[in-house]
């Protein structure tokens, strides 16, 4: 059985937890708080030595870091990854445009002003986020207005990739009400059977 190291309210970690719970995958959640330094102690840093979450031991005792790189772990030989080269690049491409266009603006905000209350020192850098995150909130958009999910008819860790902290845009200053395709994302995607909000209460173990 899978062991998950993770914050629920992360993004990163909820897109394991969603996979997990799309596809009923046994697991123990063990919940790490980051805002006490958790990543930082030596018994953390040999499972991650980058000191961030998520992190899950697998069945052999190894362990696997990065959110995406676990995605494409757990979603092989299941209807979430597609068996084909190029689909499988182009889940891939959603998922570098994620890590490089799209959490450094979106997530950074939310965690600037949810995590940390807005602190003044931080401020400029949370409204410098802003323009960013737009951009790939846009990019998104009209990718939707032709596309059900981000590969067609069917969803895929592509999906899941993307709408862990889109979903929670707002919570980093960002309107969603003018994104209507996005919105409609949001409600075909919340219809997967198994699927699970964001919360911060304490989770049952699937076991």
């Amino acid at each position: 059985m899978y062991k998950v190291f993770g914050d629920m309210l992360s993004g990163n970690c909820y897109k394991v937890k969603l996979l997990m719970q799309f596809l009923g995958i046994r697991h123990e959640w063990v919940h790490v708080d980051i805002l006490a330094s958790a990543t930082h102690s030596e018994e953390f840093k040999r499972m991650n030595p980058n000191a961030k979450i998520p992190v899950v031991e697998l069945d052999n005792g190894s362990y696997l870091w990065e959110s995406n790189a676990i995605l494409n772990y757990l979603a092989e030989e299941t209807q979430f990854l597609p068996k084909d080269k190029y689909e499988r690049a182009k889940i891939l491409q959603w998922q570098f445009f994620e890590q490089y266009s799209h959490e450094p603006y979106i997530a950074t905000a939310r965690y600037i002003n949810k995590y940390l209350g807005l602190p003044k020192e931080r401020e400029a850098e949370y409204h410098t986020k802003q323009a960013g995150g737009h951009k790939a909130l846009s990019v998104m958009e009209q990718h939707l207005a032709k596309n059900k999910f981000f590969l067609g008819a069917n969803a895929t860790i592509a999906d899941i990739t993307l709408y862990a902290y889109t979903h929670v845009a707002h919570e980093g200053g960002f309107d969603l009400s003018e994104y209507t395709n996005i919105q409609r994302w949001f409600q075909d995607f919340e219809r997967i059977p198994g699927y699970i909000k964001m919360t911060s209460a304490p989770l049952e173990q699937n076991k």
